[in-house]
């Protein structure tokens, strides 16, 4: 079978996202097309979905922070941003997306807005509550840990132990 000529092939566009969960949160890439797929149908319809498009060419994530790259249609980065913007949740576990950019070539993509130094975190012993509690530190922003799961902290929250 022969390729289609330059002109009749479809034109893409890379979308950088930066994710961020709870340090405990298991995310996949699988995942995250699923969520991605059925944000783009809920928000779209069959018809929108199809025209988007959208999957997931690079996912990564570890210690509730992760990156991807989506692929989707060159005129409908939009309206993926706006089914991104849908969702907040992936596997059960609260997920914040953010589109660092936009570019014409997944190795522009990855260039500009994945392979960026990753962001330190250290794991303390903090005073929370009245008690002592394990925590997750990311720059100014502390996550600490209680018997029902994390909940999000600032320094000025806690004590050191």
């Amino acid at each position: 079978m022969k390729h289609l000529p330059k002109h009749l092939r479809p034109r893409w566009r890379y979308l950088a996202i930066g994710l961020e969960s709870w340090p405990n949160a298991e995310i996949d890439r699988r995942s995250f097309q699923r969520e991605l797929w059925y944000a783009a149908q809920n928000l779209l319809g069959d018809v929108g979905s199809a025209e988007l498009d959208a999957s997931v060419l690079h996912f990564e994530f570890e210690s509730g922070i992760g990156e991807a790259v989506v692929r989707t249609r060159r005129g409908e980065v939009d309206r993926t941003r706006a089914v991104l913007a849908v969702i907040d949740a992936v596997d059960g576990a609260d997920v914040g997306l953010r589109v660092r950019g936009t570019s014409g070539t997944v190795r522009a993509c990855e260039e500009k807005y994945i392979r960026r130094p990753r962001e330190d975190f250290e794991e303390r012993n903090v005073v929370f509550g009245n008690a002592d509690r394990r925590a997750i530190c990311r720059n100014d922003r502390v996550d600490v840990e209680l018997p029902d799961g994390f909940v999000g902290a600032t320094a000025l929250d806690i004590r050191d132990n």
